[in-house]
């Protein structure tokens, strides 16, 4: 599956971003979709996660309560709200996705298997 995400900009504190990212080549819905991001000097780091239906999602704890994670099948995307940003937010934002979720492997940047470009995403105090 070819993942492409978009929306990453500079904003200030306390503001919002919403990052988008359009599958294709395979079947959206059979994938779990998310994002990761990696700050400068830091290793990639999982952000949220979705499940297939989008009836179940995942958050790390430094984003719960001020990011939203949803996804659209019939569009093909998924997408990550981000709200109350702050500078430690910074980091450049990569869309995920793999057949299978679990708790063990989506903490691991290396066992996720499809990987965007990734959309910078940067926060100004």
């Amino acid at each position: 599956v070819q993942l492409q995400a978009s929306g990453g900009g500079l904003v200030q504190a306390g503001g919002s971003l919403r990052l988008s990212c359009a599958a294709s080549g395979r079947t959206f819905s059979n994938y779990v979709m998310g994002w990761f991001r990696q700050a400068p000097g830091k290793e990639r780091e999982f952000v949220a996660a979705i499940m297939w239906s989008g009836s179940v999602t995942y958050y790390a704890d430094s984003v719960k309560g001020r990011f939203t994670i949803s996804r659209d099948n019939a569009k093909n995307t998924v997408y990550l709200q981000m709200n109350s940003l702050k500078p430690e937010d910074t980091a450049k934002y990569y869309c995920v996705a793999d057949r299978v979720y679990s708790d063990y492997a989506w903490r691991r940047a290396a066992d996720i298997n499809y990987w965007g470009k990734g959309t910078q995403v940067t926060v100004s105090s």
